[in-house]
């Protein structure tokens, strides 16, 4: 067998809230990567250490969850009042392909420090002291995103006293704000709730017919009761990733709402969209104990919120899942807005296995139909090394 040398392509491995990823500027792909296709998707692959039949991704930059097999690939915008285009790959781990069918919430928080750094905002919109604002072109899902990114002597501020639960250390501050988060999904023409009801009653083969909220907003996402699938809702990974049963329930749930929003056509079809849509489960707030040992209490909540991320319970919640968590919450009747116990409300705050996280939205009804101009959190971001990611150059 003949030797194949490696190629080296210029990378950085960032932390972005509760996610990890190799993030990548367009213009340093090697030029087949440069555009949409399998050569992309191949090379990706690679990078991160898929198909892994073991499901480590020892061979690559992944870290064996949703969580961390992800890429990101920035470049310069083209749109007005838009500094950077934003791309997000979720890399399956056991099975060859790449999902580019929705955003990742937690690594848009790495977004605009990485663009600053790699030279792609005009240096004028950057001030060497102070908050940096990155307008962000989300183009997986045809959103804007506004990042706000702490500056000081000229540098990106990484480090401080913010403390994020699911993060073992604090670091900086950087507020995103996610703009008409209401996704705008193909074949479901673009409405927030694509069934036109807050709450549908979805009936799923082998399972019942379970009430739930199916939402486009951030990601599209199906929230269902936890008590009604035998949940409490203060469930830790163990709980389920180790259940094989409740694995296959999720994934029919997943596949049948799917169907339902008009996302896919056939649940078939949802193999091969793992990315989207989410499930999640709610429930009126209770104590219980945090993945690192943190008691949470009742009081500290609103609602408890569990989701599904690529097959597995989440350590701690999507970002995406946390936009459509406060859109939801924001608009009554919805099963998220009743389990934190109804009424009008601008923002919660919801606990997850790591811990809280807090979550803003603001809703209007117009005409009878729901909108939402923004949702706001707080995430963090840390570049955790740069320098080049080296793969087989036969890999793409």
């Amino acid at each position: 067998m003949a030797n194949v040398p490696q190629i080296k392509i210029p990378a950085t491995y960032m932390r972005g809230g509760t996610s990890k990823g190799v993030f990548f500027r367009l213009q340093d792909l090697p030029t087949a990567a440069q555009v949409p296709g399998p050569a992309r998707d191949a090379l990706l692959l690679r990078v991160i250490g898929s198909p892994d039949p073991y499901g480590k991704q020892i061979d690559g930059m992944g870290g064996a969850t949703s969580s961390t097999s992800k890429t990101v690939i920035v470049d310069r915008s083209a749109r007005p009042d838009h500094d950077v285009d934003y791309l997000f790959g979720q890399v399956s781990i056991d099975k060859p392909f790449v999902d580019w069918s929705g955003n990742c919430g937690n690594l848009s928080a790495a977004v605009g420090s990485f663009a600053i750094s790699s030279g792609l905002v005009d240096p004028a919109r950057i001030p060497s002291d102070g908050i940096a604002v990155v307008r962000i072109w989300q183009a997986n899902i045809g959103k804007t995103i506004v990042a706000h990114v702490p500056m000081t002597g000229g540098s990106v501020q990484e480090t401080g006293d913010f403390v994020l639960d699911g993060v073992t250390f604090p670091a900086a501050e950087v507020q995103l704000e996610f703009m008409d988060p209401a996704a705008e999904e193909e074949g479901a023409g673009g409405a927030m709730f694509p069934t036109g009801q807050l709450v549908d009653q979805l009936e799923v083969p082998g399972i019942g017919t379970l009430a739930a909220t199916m939402i486009n907003a951030g990601i599209p996402t199906i929230f269902i009761n936890a008590e009604a699938i035998g949940y409490t809702g203060a469930e830790l990974q163990d709980a389920i990733n180790g259940d094989p049963k409740a694995l296959a329930m999720f994934e029919t749930i997943r596949a049948h709402g799917a169907v339902r929003m008009g996302l896919i056509k056939h649940v078939e079809e949802a193999a091969r969209r793992q990315h989207t849509p989410k499930v999640a489960f709610v429930a009126p707030p209770r104590d219980y104990v945090a993945s690192s040992g943190k008691p949470v209490k009742a009081i500290e909540v609103d609602l408890l919120v569990r989701a599904m991320s690529m097959g597995k319970l989440h350590h701690a919640m999507m970002g995406t899942a946390a936009v459509a968590i406060g859109t939801a919450a924001a608009i009554p009747g919805t099963l998220v807005n009743l389990a934190a116990g109804g009424g009008e409300r601008e923002a919660v705050r919801f606990g997850h296995p790591s811990g809280t996280l807090r979550v803003g939205a603001q809703a209007t009804l117009v005409d009878g139909e729901w909108s939402v101009t923004k949702a706001v959190m707080s995430r963090s971001a840390r570049v955790l090394m740069e320098g080049w990611v080296r793969v087989p150059g036969d890999a793409f």
